[in-house]
């Protein structure tokens, strides 16, 4: 079995990348219009936007995908780096692929001088919890949210 290799997505990795975005959605049971899906993808591809994806990949199938997001932050000149959606697929879970992505946004956001890669995950989600704990400070803050 070849290595786990990380790359950012491409315009080519779309058809790799949707499988794996739906079963994300369906994880945690919702939908998205198809217009939202589409201007995701269009805003991870463009340079100028501050949303970045990456895929896992092993022997030409990707396994997992990692999407995040630079912002400002009135806490530290450096911008934060929030990790907004992770999913590794039901075969590779437990291969140390989720820990590997992480490693990659960790990476990658410090090399963009971000000072900090934040995150959530549904108080349900036991295994990426015991996952996090072991990469990331728990600072017991709890989300709030109004849709507008």
């Amino acid at each position: 079995m070849h290595p786990i290799e990380i790359r950012p997505v491409t315009a080519a990795d779309h058809a790799a990348w949707l499988p794996l975005w739906q079963a994300y959605l369906q994880f945690y049971n919702t939908e998205l219009e198809e217009a939202v899906m589409h201007s995701t993808w269009q805003r991870m591809l463009d340079p100028a936007e501050p949303t970045h994806a990456a895929l896992a990949w092993r022997d030409g199938q990707a396994l997992a995908l990692v999407h995040f997001i630079y912002h400002r932050s009135n806490w530290s000149i450096g911008n934060s780096c929030y990790l907004q959606d992770l999913f590794v697929s039901a075969a590779a879970r437990g291969t140390g692929v989720g820990r590997q992505m992480i490693e990659h946004v960790y990476a990658t956001a410090a090399a963009a001088g971000c000072a900090k890669v934040h995150w959530l995950t549904h108080e349900s989600n036991a295994t990426a919890i015991a996952l996090y704990e072991r990469m990331a400070e728990r600072p017991g803050f709890i989300q709030f949210r109004h849709a507008l």
